[in-house]
């Protein structure tokens, strides 16, 4: 049996483990991926970018969603969408903007996305699915992996027939949440159909969903024999689970190691959005080290409650003798 150290291929690219970083929407940018990368994630997958923002030439869409560091290589841009020629459009610009692999998202219970046609509702619209999928290969010449969840409903299968019809239509793997799109992210997921899956397709299967710890992750990764398994929630504020995993790292992070790789973050945000915006973005990272750190609500209210980046570093200042003790 494989282990999550060994490298993997999808469409004749190494990948040197198969630990993957999800793509995280609203979270999912260079600096995110690259924390995944410096702390061993093989592949990382950006956030969900639209395609008719690509096609249409939108400013903020290009400068933002397409910027790729040069040390977070290899790395997938997730593209969502429910128009094949708009998806073509898109998947030439990410190839332009240096990518390596395209991820289509077509799993997103969110209703926003599923309203368009997008997401989770091309579980249901197969050929259009797969028109897009050919689309986004074409416009590309990368390889095209995409992200499926197991149906719309309970007992439904519509994923996993649809997974078969994306391979045979020439995409390179499946990211595989088995978990239908009403439970948006609550209950067990279903490993049988993922090592279902597995076993029938012939393309690598990455497996997704309820893979909140070490245990969690190593245990279905054996079960499903799944090629590598995507990092979600559980890296939330602790990227140190990626180095565990990969037997770099032993245990939890010391209170110092967490402040810094907070200041890191504080760093790569202000350089990404300014230092305004990156004071609001950032407001929803602090919480997860917050609990990292293991802050009682008391001593984590400076820090998650910081209205500025300048308030989130004094607020670590403050803590940083109490947490050394």
């Amino acid at each position: 049996m494989p282990s999550l150290t060994d490298p993997f291929r999808i469409a004749g690219r190494t990948f040197e483990n198969r630990l993957v970083l999800a793509p995280l929407a609203g979270i999912g940018n260079w600096f995110v991926r690259l924390q995944a990368r410096r702390y061993g994630a093989g592949l990382a997958v950006s956030e969900m970018v639209s395609s008719f923002g690509l096609k249409y030439g939108d400013e903020r869409t290009r400068r933002e969603f397409l910027r790729i560091h040069p040390d977070e290589h290899p790395v997938s841009i997730q593209l969502f969408g429910h128009d094949a020629e708009a998806m073509r459009v898109a998947g030439s610009k990410v190839a332009e903007a240096g990518a390596d692999l395209i991820d289509i998202n077509m799993g997103c219970p969110v209703r926003k996305v599923v309203k368009t046609g997008a997401g989770a509702s091309l579980l249901e619209e197969p050929d259009n699915a797969v028109a897009i999928a050919r689309a986004a290969i074409e416009g590309s010449g990368l390889p095209v992996t995409v992200k499926l969840r197991s149906g719309q409903r309970p007992g439904e299968r519509t994923g996993v027939e649809l997974a078969h019809r994306l391979v045979e239509a020439g995409v390179a793997a499946i990211s595989f949440h088995p978990r239908h799109a009403s439970q948006q992210h609550k209950g067990a997921p279903d490993l049988a159909l993922a090592a279902e899956l597995v076993a029938e397709l012939e393309a690598p299967v990455i497996l997704s969903g309820g893979l909140s710890s070490d245990e969690r992750a190593v245990a279905a990764f054996e079960r499903t024999g799944a090629a590598a398994v995507m990092l979600a929630r559980g890296s939330f504020g602790n990227p140190w689970r990626f180095a565990r995993l990969l037997g770099r790292y032993e245990g939890e992070p010391s209170a110092t190691e967490v402040a810094r790789e907070l200041e890191w973050v504080i760093d790569r945000g202000e350089e990404h959005l300014g230092v305004e915006r990156a004071g609001r973005y950032l407001r929803k990272f602090y919480p997860w080290y917050a609990d990292t750190l293991g802050l009682t609500k008391a001593e984590r209210r400076e820090l998650v409650e910081a209205p500025t980046t300048s308030d989130a570093r004094r607020a670590l200042e403050a803590l940083a003798v109490p947490l050394a003790a």
